[in-house]
C-alpha cells in the first residue's frame, strides 16, 4: 500500500516537470507546444476591417473584469441578436446596464407582434408619442384585466386604441394571442356571437384529417366541461368551415354538414369513452364502427375505423 501511494506522488511530480508514463517532454518542446497553441489563437482573433470578437470574448485583463461581455463593445446587430433572446422582464433590466440598446424599438415591437400577434394599432399610423415599450405595457395590463373581467379587458383595449370596436377585429386578436385564459374566453364567445362567428372563420381546414382539424378548433375555442346549447354551437360552425375549406373530400366522400356534425359528436363520445379512468368496459373498434354507421348511413366502414384509429393512438380531440 505504502508503495503504491508513492508511485501516485511520484507520477504527479514527472508529470508537473513534463515527464510521461510513456517516455517524456523536455521542457524545450512544452515551450513550442505553447508557443504554437498562442501563434493558432492569434489566427482568429483579428477581423479584417471590425472589431476583434474573439478576444472580446476570451480575453479578460484581470479578476474583476470577468463576467458578461460588454454588449456595447459589439457590433450592433450582434447586440440586438443577443437582446431578441429575452422576455420582458429580463429586457427592462438590460436597459439599466445598456440604455440605449435595450429600449431600441425593434426589439420591443418584437416582442409585442410575438405575444400578440394582431391588434388594430399594428396597421394604423402611430400617433406623436408612441413607443412599443409603452405599448407592450398596455397589451399585458388588457390582458390581466381581460382575464379577470373579459368585457373591461376589451373595454381597455378599445379606450387606448389597441382594437377597434369590430367583432373581426376582436376575433382576429384573440385567434393570434395565447395569454388569455381559456375559461374566461369562453365565457366570452358564448356571450358574443358575432365575435365567434368570426372566430370560425380564421380556421383554415383544408387537407386536414377530422380529428386533426377538431383538436386544432378546440385548442382556440375550449370545449365547456357540460354538453349544452354552447357545445352544440361550437360543433355545428366546425362543420359548415370544415366542409367549407373541403369541398372535394365532401364530394368524395359523400358527406354534408350534418354528417360531419354527426361524426364529431361521436369523436367526442369516443374520446371521453376510451380516455376516461372511470369507464371500465372500452369501447371496441367495430362498436363504434357500428354505431356512426347506424347513425350516418352514407359513410364507409374504412374511413369510421380511421377514425377510431386516430382517437385511439392520439387521444381526446377536445383535451
Amino acid at each position: 500500500m505504502g508503495q503504491g501511494l508513492w508511485r501516485v506522488v511520484r507520477n504527479q511530480q514527472l508529470q508537473q516537470e513534463g515527464y510521461s508514463e510513456q517516455g517524456y517532454l523536455t521542457r524545450e518542446q512544452s515551450r513550442r507546444m505553447a508557443a504554437n497553441n498562442i501563434s493558432n489563437s492569434n489566427h482568429r482573433k483579428q477581423v479584417q476591417g471590425g472589431i476583434d470578437i474573439y478576444h472580446l470574448l476570451k480575453a479578460r485583463k484581470s479578476k474583476e473584469q470577468e463576467g458578461f461581455i460588454n454588449l456595447e463593445m459589439l457590433p450592433p446587430e450582434l447586440s440586438f441578436t443577443i437582446l431578441s433572446y429575452l422576455n420582458a422582464t429580463d429586457l427592462c433590466l438590460a436597459s439599466c446596464v445598456w440604455q440605449d440598446l435595450a429600449n431600441d424599438e425593434l426589439l420591443w415591437q418584437g416582442l409585442c407582434k410575438s405575444t400578440w400577434g394582431h391588434c388594430s394599432i399594428y396597421n394604423k399610423n402611430p400617433p406623436l408619442g408612441f413607443s412599443f415599450r409603452k405599448l407592450y405595457m398596455q397589451l399585458d395590463e388588457g390582458s390581466l384585466t381581460f382575464n379577470a373581467n373579459p368585457d373591461e379587458g376589451v373595454n381597455y383595449f378599445m379606450s387606448k386604441g389597441i382594437l377597434d370596436d369590430s367583432p373581426k377585429e376582436i376575433a382576429k386578436f384573440i385567434f393570434c394571442t395565447r395569454t388569455l385564459n381559456w375559461k374566461k374566453l369562453r365565457i366570452y364567445l358564448d356571450e358574443r356571437r358575432d365575435v365567434l362567428d368570426d372566430l370560425v372563420t380564421l380556421h383554415n381546414f383544408r387537407n386536414q384529417f377530422l380529428p386533426n382539424a377538431l383538436r386544432e378548433f378546440f385548442r382556440h375555442i375550449h370545449a365547456p366541461e357540460e354538453r349544452g346549447e354552447y357545445l352544440e354551437t361550437l360543433i355545428t360552425k366546425f362543420s359548415h368551415r370544415f366542409c367549407a375549406c373541403n369541398p372535394d373530400l365532401m364530394r368524395e366522400l359523400g358527406l354534408s354538414p350534418d354528417a360531419v356534425y354527426v361524426l364529431c359528436y361521436s369523436l367526442i363520445l369516443l374520446s371521453i369513452d376510451l380516455t376516461s379512468p372511470h369507464v371500465k368496459n372500452k369501447m371496441s373498434k367495430r362498436e363504434f364502427i357500428r354505431n356512426t354507421r347506424r347513425a350516418a348511413q352514407n359513410i364507409s366502414e374504412d374511413f369510421v375505423g380511421h377514425l377510431y384509429d386516430n382517437i385511439y393512438l392520439i387521444g381526446h380531440v377536445a383535451a
